[in-house]
């Protein structure tokens, strides 16, 4: 599709749940979109996301693959805790479906699908930026294809091309590396020797096996995703990830796929260029810290980008691209400070993960843990158990409290 003389109002540059969003807004609100996306990408991703994400964008039931109602919390001593997600569920998805869906929702909406990888930004004389991008098949930069757009939106992940050649500082953002093989549930009898448990996630610290993340068990239904993240180099993920197969009985169940890709763990400083992109999802870094997730923050990213778009088509002002990133801090940047406080404190050591799973034992921090999670915003409601909390938080940091 090369495009000498028309201009759409939006080139969305990634199709995943922060792409196919804001393209899908967009779209919906009667702006000409293309949607840019890579052919048989699939990000590795546990694939839960809260009540409030299927809520807020309508995911219907039938891209559910798995509702979970516990969270078991597994130490480096095999110690574990098992959390009731009381009055909810967590749902799960997986992105192999389920970001398809997301896209094809974008069509539906008016969307343009382009398959291909994005390449450059370039502008003419009339200021207009033109998005070059290679075609299935094409290698050489001569190959490329091209549509001009009057705002770009990057949502081409953690290392986004968008953001690098944008976006002031986006090259410095830290990440972990996430990897996770997609297998089938093990048979009845093997379940109940390894205790694996269909509606339940579990979350496993060791050092050995992620120095400074976690690793999961996440079920899908018929399959299961078992990974790990980590920032530390040279760390054998296909190991430590057989390592947890093993001891969730997996060791032997048919593999389906494996998929690796960074994961961000710092929100950008700035999401846009003063002119003309916008970042969102990962390519903007809202991936919660200590716990990954990042669904609903990428479908939130998604959204917020769309409507910046809006205000900049109505009113020419560079300027109105801000409110993506300014609104989204206002409502989770204190959720993610926190976050990011647990994470350089409790993952440092496994001594520290051994306490932070003796907290999480805790039916005060069990209880404001999900309320937080299921509304995505800290809870208020309750001062007396923040109190409590946070004199149990002190004495465990002491060492007042034993592991």
């Amino acid at each position: 599709m090369t495009r000498n003389t028309d201009i759409v109002d939006a080139v969305v540059v990634g199709g995943g749940p922060a792409g196919a969003t804001a393209a899908a807004d967009l779209a919906r609100a009667g702006h000409s979109v293309v949607l840019l996306d890579k052919a048989g990408r699939i990000k590795p991703c546990g694939g839960a996301i809260p009540p409030r994400a299927i809520e807020e964008f309508g995911i219907p039931d039938s891209q559910l693959v798995a509702r979970i109602d516990t969270a078991r919390i597994v130490s480096p001593k095999n110690r574990h805790v098992d959390i009731p997600i009381e009055g909810g569920f967590v749902g799960m998805v997986d992105r192999a479906h389920f970001d398809e869906w997301l896209r094809e929702r974008a069509a539906a909406n008016g969307a343009e699908r382009v398959t291909g990888s994005f390449d450059r930004v370039e502008r003419g004389a009339d200021g207009v930026a033109t998005v070059h991008y290679r075609p299935p098949g094409a290698s050489r930069r001569d190959e490329t294809e091209q549509v001009r757009a009057r705002l770009v939106v990057g949502a081409d992940g953690a290392r986004s091309a968008v953001a690098r050649q944008e976006v002031p500082g986006s090259e410095a953002m830290r990440s972990v590396f996430a990897y996770h093989e997609i297998v089938r549930p093990p048979e009845r009898e093997a379940a109940a020797a390894a205790d694996y448990d269909g509606a339940r996630c579990d979350v496993i610290y060791r050092g050995e096996l992620s120095p400074d993340f976690y690793g999961w068990v996440f079920p899908h239904g018929d399959t299961v995703s078992v990974g790990l993240g980590t920032a530390v180099k040279g760390l054998n993920l296909r190991e430590a990830t057989g390592v947890l197969r093993e001891a969730a009985g997996l060791a032997d169940t048919e593999t389906v796929r494996c998929e690796g890709a960074p994961i961000p763990l710092q929100v950008l400083p700035r999401w846009d260029n003063g002119r003309d992109v916008v970042l969102a999802g990962d390519a903007a870094g809202v991936v919660a810290p200590s716990s990954g997730e990042g669904i609903f923050y990428a479908m939130t990213g998604g959204r917020l980008a769309a409507e910046a778009a809006e205000a900049f088509f109505a009113t020419g002002d560079a300027k109105a691209l801000r409110r993506a990133r300014r609104k989204f801090m206002r409502t989770h940047g204190q959720v993610f400070w926190i976050l990011g406080v647990m994470q350089r404190y409790w993952y440092t050591s496994d001594s520290r993960r051994e306490r932070f799973v003796s907290i999480c034992r805790d039916k005060d921090v069990q209880q404001l843990t999900f309320d937080a999670y299921m509304n995505k915003e800290l809870v208020r409601a309750r001062p007396l158990a923040h109190v409590r909390i946070f004199f149990k938080n002190i004495a465990h940091l002491t060492g007042v409290v034993s592991a």
